[in-house]
């Protein structure tokens, strides 16, 4: 009987001793990481990714999903509720700001006129350039269809002229300084900014526009291979002034610091939220606004202006509210 009742005790034993060593040496899982979600415009998305990447280097327990698909994706994920912060390239709409959109700017751009680097009156172009009056005709009028009506020469080459097809802020910017609205432009409908480069690229009759992350490396602040870009005569003195030419992008960014390049298509880049930040989301903004723009240089876009963005920090820090921008 006592060899029996000490089989029963030191059996349960054997059992659960293996079962308690097996759960110790289990690994845990980690800790649920925070996830952050952020949409929108195909110009802001290279320095969102850089952004991203390293503010999930420096928490550890933050996680950043991030997406382009144009900035009026962008606007309704964000006012939806889908996506936690909107990248947005262009000014606000009032129908944003009625269902509480609220606009953060995060960095500067321009959008540049593309043709392909082997068009047929690329010399004429370089030393011409085009006025704002002659990007009008090919956009809205659509009254110059060869290469030589363009730069006035006898040149035939049929012209091809592309837009974007999404809702963006890139086509919005370019329409604006033609004085209309996207769905004002004329040509040939292409999705996003790497789809339009990629046409004025395979297209040798062509000509779009970009967003100037797309068209010039981001290293070398050179022009992508296959691309060029179309300087504007800003003065219309019919030739192309040392200040007005753009072979790279530190020529286009020093035209837009000392005022000389169009605004638009120069512009402000916007993070968007429904109603004012919070939480994470909320301390990603505020540390874009502060380390995250010693950043922007290298990734080749343009700080915001000192005065913008200090009137921004105070509204997030409270020291300043909104209306008072």
């Amino acid at each position: 009987m006592f060899k029996s009742k000490k089989f029963f005790i030191i059996l349960p034993i054997i059992v659960i001793i293996p079962l308690i060593m097996a759960f110790a040496l289990t690994p845990k899982p980690a800790s649920a990481k925070t996830k952050l979600s952020v949409s929108g415009a195909w110009a802001l998305y290279p320095m969102m990714t850089v952004w991203a990447e390293e503010y999930e280097k420096i928490h550890k327990d933050i996680s950043i999903s991030v997406f382009a698909g144009g900035a009026g994706k962008g606007s309704t994920d964000a006012l939806a509720g889908i996506v936690d912060i909107a990248m947005i390239s262009r000014e606000a709409h009032k129908d944003e700001l009625d269902k509480g959109g609220v606009f953060i700017p995060a960095a500067k751009d321009a959008v540049v006129s593309t043709i392909n680097a082997k068009n047929p009156v690329l010399e004429q172009l370089n030393k011409k350039g085009m006025t704002k009056e002659v990007f009008q005709r090919l956009y809205l009028k659509g009254d110059i269809k060869t290469w030589g009506a363009a730069v006035g020469t006898s040149a035939n080459n049929p012209m091809h002229v592309y837009t974007r097809s999404d809702s963006c802020g890139a086509a919005e910017s370019w329409a604006k300084y033609l004085g209309a609205a996207q769905e004002d432009l004329k040509g040939t409908g292409v999705y996003g900014d790497p789809g339009l480069l990629k046409a004025v690229q395979d297209d040798h009759l062509a000509i779009g526009y970009n967003n100037y992350s797309y068209v010039f490396d981001r290293k070398t602040g050179n022009m992508n291979p296959g691309i060029s870009v179309i300087s504007i005569d800003v003065n219309e003195n019919g030739v192309i002034d040392k200040n007005e030419k753009i072979v790279t992008r530190d020529d286009l960014q020093t035209a837009i610091k000392t005022g000389l390049y169009p605004h638009p298509p120069a512009r402000l880049l916007y993070l968007m939220t429904k109603g004012e930040p919070k939480g994470p989301a909320k301390d990603f903004i505020l540390w874009i606004l502060t380390d995250g723009q010693k950043l922007v240089d290298d990734a080749g876009f343009m700080k915001v202006p000192d005065d913008i963005l200090k009137k921004n920090l105070d509204i997030l820090y409270g020291k300043a509210t909104r209306e008072s921008k």
